[in-house]
Order: structure tokens, then sequence, then C-alpha cells
């Protein structure tokens, strides 16, 4: 089989982008276990009445206190959680300047935050998860990579296409679509690319638009770091450039 050419090289990551992977994980497997106790948190003082409603992060701990405060059993039970969540969101900041010192030092990721609604998280995400940009001859492969591109079903004379594929890394792709949703969505500042993808949301729609600009910042950002340069806001740069 080898002889034959049926297996394909696979890329192994450099040992810098697993760190940086890892980095990336830990942060987000500790973000989520402290939403899982808020969670928790505001479902059983619900059941006793006691409505958290909407409170910011910095907030929620006195939020509790002041829901209990009345009632010394619920406060004793509470009380751990609000240990736990304390640690987590301590650890997570750390981890988190980290992640900010990493990029700011880093001149790729600089470039890819140049692109619209790609913030650190994202650009460090791109740059560990792409790893080495040269091994994808051409651009447009790095949205199939990420499980972006349209599946495709092929049987005799039938031959559809189905939904994205989402193979690939997941973290990635999630990164990319929130990216895509932040430039939409809350976004204020004009760009072509903006233009684009709203062209497309008033004749799909708005998720299917998301998922398209999500492909093509994959794209962008490939290309962004390949060539050295920084995004371009408006069609003229994009052809005095090209």
């Amino acid at each position: 089989m080898m002889r034959a050419g049926l297996y394909r090289p696979v890329h192994v990551k450099t040992l810098r982008s697993q760190k940086l992977r890892m980095l990336l994980t830990h942060r987000k497997l500790l973000q989520s276990k402290a939403i899982a106790v808020e969670n928790d948190l505001r479902a059983t003082l619900r059941n006793f009445g006691l409505k958290v409603g909407m409170v910011g992060a910095a907030k929620f701990e006195a939020r509790i206190r002041e829901l209990v405060e009345t009632i010394p059993d619920l406060a004793t039970l509470v009380e751990p959680l609000l240990i736990v969540r304390r640690v987590l969101r301590e650890q997570i900041a750390i981890l988190h300047r980290r992640l900010l010192a990493i990029v700011r030092n880093d001149e790729v990721c600089r470039r890819l935050m140049t692109v619209p609604g790609v913030g650190p998280v994202v650009a460090l995400t791109y740059r560990a998860t792409v790893d080495v940009p040269a091994r994808f001859r051409k651009s447009k492969s790095v949205g199939a990579v990420f499980g972006l591109t349209c599946s495709k079903y092929q049987s005799g004379e039938v031959d559809r296409s189905g939904r994205i594929s989402r193979c690939g890394d997941e973290m990635m792709r999630a990164m990319l679509y929130e990216a895509a949703h932040i430039m939409l969505v809350r976004s204020t500042k004009w760009s072509w690319l903006k233009a684009w993808a709203m062209q497309v949301a008033r004749h799909r729609g708005l998720k299917k638009a998301i998922v398209a600009l999500a492909r093509r910042l994959a794209v962008i950002m490939h290309r962004i770091w390949v060539d050295g340069t920084e995004f371009r806001w408006t069609r003229q740069q994009v052809a005095a450039a090209a």
C-alpha cells in the first residue's frame, strides 16, 4: 500500500504550534468550566425563587451573595462553588494575559489582526492551526481543510452539494465563524469584504452568509500570512496590490 501511494503524508505540527494549541485548549477548558459553574448556580437558585438576572462576570459573585445573604443554609451551599469559580476566573485571566503577550510579540498575528473581526484569540488559533502556511499550495484549500466547504454526494447520475463538511479542526472553524459574525453583526466599520458578505446575506440569508464569510476569512488570512501584507479595506487597494 505504501508503494502504490495509497497513503498520503500527514503534517506533524511544530513544537511551538503544539504549545500554543495547549495554551488555547486549556484556556477554553477553564472558560467552559467557569460558565458551567455559573449556569448551575443560576439554575439551582431559581428553584428557590432567586433570579440572578443579567449581570457581568465581575459582579456575578456579589450578586449571588446578595441573593442568599438572608438564607444562611443556602449561603453555605453556594460558597464552595463561588470559591471554585473565583479560582477558575483568576487562572483564565493569567492564561489570557500570556496569550496577549505572545500575540503582541508575534508579527504574523499582528498582521492577521488587521482583518476586521479577527482578535488576538482568533489570530493565535489560526497561527497554531495552520502552523506552516507553505503546506497549502493554494489559499483556497484552507477553507476545505477547516470543514467550511460544501460536502459532495455523488452516486451514479446523482451529483449534489450538501451542507458544509464540518471536517477538520473544530476550534478553528468556531473561531472563524465567530470572527465572521462579529464583522457582519457588530462591526460598524465598512469594508469591501463586509459589503460582499451583506450581498450574500440578502440573497441567501444571514447564517449562510456568515459561513461563506468564515470560509473567505480563512483564505484571506492565509494570503496575508504568505504575502507578508495587511488587510486592504477597499477594492482600490486590492486592485493596486494585484
